[in-house]
This record gives structure tokens, C-alpha cells and sequence, in this order.
């Protein structure tokens, strides 16, 4: 059975940072398109970061420069280093993947997502 999980949300001051996780198991991921998303309430879900099979990364313009986005296919974990969080960062996180991809590029729409946690609060206090 397919499973992501994701962990290491809370409530954390602006300015400071979180690392959030993402157990996964029950697909073979390790050349899938991994990503994180985030929705806040009242607004459509969004991707926050996106990683390939080779590691290469995109970033919404929003956290360019602040979250990092990361994989160890050893682990069987996905990361999203977040810091500078700011109170606009407040949302629900989720992980997905894009277990299908073929080839090498990946997208950030939602749509394309099939695989996806439960989400973790985070939650940025000014």
C-alpha cells in the first residue's frame, strides 16, 4: 500500500525554521518527481518545491531562497528544509509524488500529483 507521511510541522516564530519529513513506502519513488505543496485555508493548494530523479530542484518564487527541498532515496525520506519562515508560510504542508514520470522533467501543478500524505501543520507567528 502506498504511503506518505509526513512529519516535523509545529508552531515556529517569523525568522525561524522548521524541517519537515516525508516517510514514504509501498511504490518505488527513487525516479519519481517528489514534491512538497502547501494550502492555506481559503486558497487553492500550491507547490512550494519540487525535486527530481537526479536531485535537481524548482521552487515557487515564494520560497526561492529560503526552503530547500531534498531526497534520500536511502532513507525512504523526503525533506523540505524551511528558513526565514515568514507568517505567509502558515499552512498545511503536504508531500506527493509523481510515480509515472518517464522521463527526466517534472512539473509543479498539482494535477500532476497522484501519491499524497496527510499533511503537517505548520503554523509562522509574527
Amino acid at each position: 500500500q502506498v504511503r506518505l507521511v509526513e512529519s516535523g510541522g509545529g508552531s515556529v516564530q517569523a525568522g525561524g525554521s522548521l524541517r519537515l519529513s516525508c516517510a514514504i513506502s509501498g511504490f518505488s519513488w527513487t525516479r519519481s518527481c517528489m514534491g512538497w505543496f502547501r494550502q492555506a485555508p481559503g486558497k487553492e493548494r500550491e507547490a512550494v518545491a519540487v525535486v527530481d530523479r537526479d536531485g535537481i530542484r524548482m521552487n515557487a518564487a515564494s520560497v526561492k531562497g529560503r526552503f530547500v527541498i531534498s531526497r534520500d532515496n536511502a532513507k525512504n525520506t523526503l525533506y523540505l528544509q524551511m528558513n526565514a519562515l515568514k507568517a505567509e508560510d502558515t499552512a498545511m504542508y503536504y508531500c506527493a509524488a509523481d510515480p509515472h514520470r518517464l522521463g527526466s522533467i517534472c512539473y509543479m501543478a498539482v494535477s500532476v500529483y497522484t501519491y499524497w500524505g496527510q499533511g503537517t501543520q505548520v503554523t509562522v507567528s509574527s
